[in-house]
């Protein structure tokens, strides 16, 4: 029986409701388009693309199969193809050919799908979270530098919203410099830029409260376990790289309490450091580079009477960077390395909106909110 013969057969009993869904077969073929996203193939697999889908998801019996469909939608994401509308304009016999199928599904079809995979309220959250935690547990997030494992960056992104279906709030949109409705997004990467997971807060009440509320009990639950934590007061369960929005004495001392690392630039730094304070030190940057730069650092209280270290860089214009951090074993080295990488989240950021449709509205719906939210600073609508 021949390979399109045996397509039709099973597109006649998936129909009938005999066949729970087709069996992938791989045809030789030349000159497929797309063909070199299977190239990539094996990441996805290594990374855990399909690891947990049967025991998390299920779809009712079909012609399209479980696995096809997440893979469809991880190799449309890498063909550069932004929503499932997109997909009208691809050559559908070519993708079928990718997935081991006579075709891909229609828009009609793919929608319904996913429908299905996501109308239990907190999967796709259990399904991210046992991802990340495998993540987080890797060396391979770190290939230079082992010892940044539960080392954590957290950074905002503003999806702007352009709809009329609900009044959002306006909130500060940096890369347009303007006030738009929108919802944000708190993103906890890695020293490269790999994405660990995010959480979306619809209404903003500042970095602080995402990270009180969300960020770090997700951690405390998934980061990887300190081994010594009991047996060293001063090792610390992971730590956390944030800008200046997360600046907070208070905040910091209740950090210091759970044990949790913090690594910010610091507000207020008040004279420059005389220049003799300043040293040259050897630095290993995440990309593997070696470079000189000139550091210092001091103990200083806050104004809650916290002690932490400030750690100092002397730029070639003369000007001071301002590094705070409550972790007393780490290299001053590493400060001077780790604080600066925070930029690996903000080009991971640009790149997945130019290129992966970022900002791209996921359905057509709305969800209830509360009618009364604490925020830090008043909402103008």
């Amino acid at each position: 029986m021949g390979y399109g013969t045996t397509r039709v057969l099973d597109r006649v009993l998936a129909a009938c409701g005999l066949l729970v869904s087709a069996e992938l077969r791989f045809a030789a073929a030349d000159d497929v388009v797309h063909g070199g996203v299977l190239l990539a193939l094996p990441a996805l697999l290594t990374e855990g693309l399909l690891r947990h889908t049967k025991s998390l998801y299920s779809l009712p019996a079909g012609y399209y199969p479980l696995e096809s469909i997440f893979l469809y939608l991880a190799l449309l994401a890498l063909a550069r193809c932004r929503s499932l509308e997109q997909t009208r304009y691809e050559s559908p016999g070519e993708w079928g050919r990718l997935l081991g199928l006579d075709r891909l599904p229609e828009v009609r079809t793919l929608r319904k799908k996913v429908e299905l995979l996501c109308e239990e309220e907190g999967r796709a959250g259990q399904w991210q979270s046992r991802l990340a935690k495998e993540w987080m547990e890797g060396v391979g997030s770190a290939p230079n530098d082992p010892e940044a494992v539960g080392l954590f960056y957290v950074d905002g992104h503003v999806r702007v919203y352009h709809g009329k279906l609900g009044p959002l709030p306006r909130l500060y949109v940096a890369r347009e410099k303007l006030l738009m409705r929108g919802t944000i997004d708190y993103w906890v990467n890695g020293l490269g830029g790999e994405p660990f997971f995010v959480v979306t807060r619809p209404i903003n009440g500042g970095l602080i409260q995402a990270l009180r509320e969300v960020v770090i009990p997700r951690l405390l639950e998934d980061a990887p376990k300190v081994e010594q934590l009991e047996k060293d007061r001063l090792a610390m369960r992971f730590t956390l790289v944030f800008d200046r929005e997360g600046y907070s004495p208070e905040f910091f001392a209740e950090l210091s309490r759970q044990r949790i690392g913090v690594l910010t630039y610091r507000k207020y730094c008040g004279e420059n450091w005389p220049k003799e304070a300043f040293s040259a030190c050897t630095v290993r940057l995440p990309g593997g580079q070696v470079v000189e730069k000139q550091l210092a650092e001091r103990e200083v209280q806050l104004k809650n009477r916290l002690w932490m270290r400030e750690a100092r860089e002397l730029e070639a214009d003369g000007s001071q960077s301002s590094i705070l951090s409550n972790d007393w074993r780490m290299p001053l080295t590493r400060i001077a390395a780790w604080m600066p990488a925070r930029w690996s989240q903000e080009n991971f950021l640009k790149y997945m909106r130019e290129h992966f449709g970022l900002d791209r509205l996921i359905e057509y719906g709305t969800q209830p909110l509360p009618e009364t939210t604490e925020v830090n600073t008043p909402i103008r609508c």
